[in-house]
């Protein structure tokens, strides 16, 4: 069924109603709209009633002021006032414009409420001419009032991610451990449904304003050593931090649509004396925690609005052979559970708003099929809470 196209204009006058005929109605059917005057469409109601009924449900308003008429600029205004101005187009014989060699200063023109807008002129001989140029402005009007098309959700862009791992692969052997191999964690964020478009060094700015220290070492880190800073790339800014004394590495990039992947080995491989090889269930608590809060930071930095969706990848990798336990007193028996499992990876896809009001379930989310790998380990919710709320409170548990 065809879009209406309500026509106001002066009712039984014939230069009028042959312009209609031929100009306006044709114009109207071109644009696959259904022409509709009040004076021959009405339905048998109150003319007030039917009016009211056409302006709000067409789609296009073609409003002709010539001659002044008042129940014409009645209509207009009430379109107006009910915010379908974008929906109408003014039109006017040639002779109503202040411009024309045709204006007569004691003659009908357009009252000075409408003289600002961008009106239609039309000339009585040329209905052929004001018929093409009124096609050409109802098409035009039609694409800016058509909705936005919602933009196509993206997945995960797997090539910039294998890329990136590829580049890290280098740094990362570098780090080197008695005894047993060093794991890895790596945490990916993505829009999926919001186009960024941002500056290198915009984003410089906005990652070294989100950064988390809670921890001490933090995610997505920036240094100002001239061997460690961010480096601009085609697409995006780049950092690695390889401390070989420390056996640290820390690789992060940021691209200009909002694409954000971290490689870091883990903090319990750091510790002083050499660990034979454990995962720490409060610490993982604790750096998923902070990835969460850094995404959220590092979005709202970038304005993209809270509605918008993220998806918040988490994965390790080096983890066959490893033992599940707590740094620090932790209250809870482990009974030496132990994983012949090497990667695992949870990932989550929600509105930005969530990760801050859905905190806790959403680290719930993404450390437990870590914790399952460990001889089917799960932690109360009361756990979760306490390590969560510590972080955000400043704590590091």
């Amino acid at each position: 069924m065809a879009s209406i196209g309500f026509i106001i204009i002066q009712i039984g006058n014939p230069q009028l109603d042959e312009l209609c005929e031929k100009a306006i109605v044709p114009a109207l059917k071109e644009c696959d709209l259904d022409p509709k005057r009040v004076d021959k469409h009405n339905e048998g109601g109150i003319l007030k009633s039917e009016i009211i009924k056409f302006i709000e449900s067409a789609e296009i308003i073609i409003a002709d002021v010539t001659n002044e008429r008042p129940n014409c600029y009645l209509e207009i205004g009430y379109a107006m006032g009910i915010d379908k101005f974008k929906n109408l187009i003014l039109t006017a014989r040639e002779d109503h414009n202040p411009d024309s060699p045709r204006y007569k200063h004691s003659g009908p023109k357009v009252h000075f409420d409408l003289g600002g807008y961008d009106i239609l002129f039309w000339r009585p001989e040329k209905p052929d001419l004001f018929y093409q140029e009124l096609v050409k402005r109802i098409r035009r009007r039609k694409v800016v009032l058509a909705p936005s098309l919602p933009p196509k959700e993206r997945n995960w862009d797997e090539e910039w991610i294998r890329n990136h791992r590829e580049i890290t692969k280098n740094g990362f052997s570098k780090i080197v451990k008695p005894g047993f191999t060093p794991a890895k964690m790596e945490i990916s964020f993505q829009l999926s449904d919001y186009e960024l478009n941002v500056s290198q060094s915009q984003l410089l700015e906005v990652a070294r304003n989100a950064t988390i220290r809670t921890f001490g070492w933090p995610i997505g880190l920036v240094m100002d050593r001239e061997e460690y800073r961010p480096r601009p790339k085609a697409d995006g800014i780049v950092a690695e931090i390889l401390v070989e004394d420390r056996s640290s590495y820390d690789y992060w990039a940021l691209r200009r649509n909002g694409d954000y992947y971290v490689l870091k080995s883990l903090f319990e491989d750091d510790r002083k004396p050499e660990p034979p090889g454990y995962i720490f269930f409060n610490t993982r608590i604790v750096r998923t925690t902070e990835a969460l809060l850094l995404c959220a930071r590092l979005y709202s930095r970038l304005e993209v609005p809270s509605k918008a969706k993220v998806r918040v990848r988490i994965a390790y990798k080096g983890l066959k052979g490893r033992i599940l336990t707590a740094a620090g007193p932790r209250g809870v028996t482990m009974n030496n559970r132990t994983t012949a499992e090497d990667q695992i990876e949870a990932e989550l896809h929600q509105p930005l708003s969530q990760i801050e009001s859905a905190l806790l379930e959403s680290v719930k989310i993404l450390c437990s099929p870590l914790f399952m790998i460990f001889d089917f380990f799960q932690l109360n919710d009361s756990v979760y809470a306490d390590i969560v709320d510590k972080f955000v409170k400043g704590q590091s548990s």
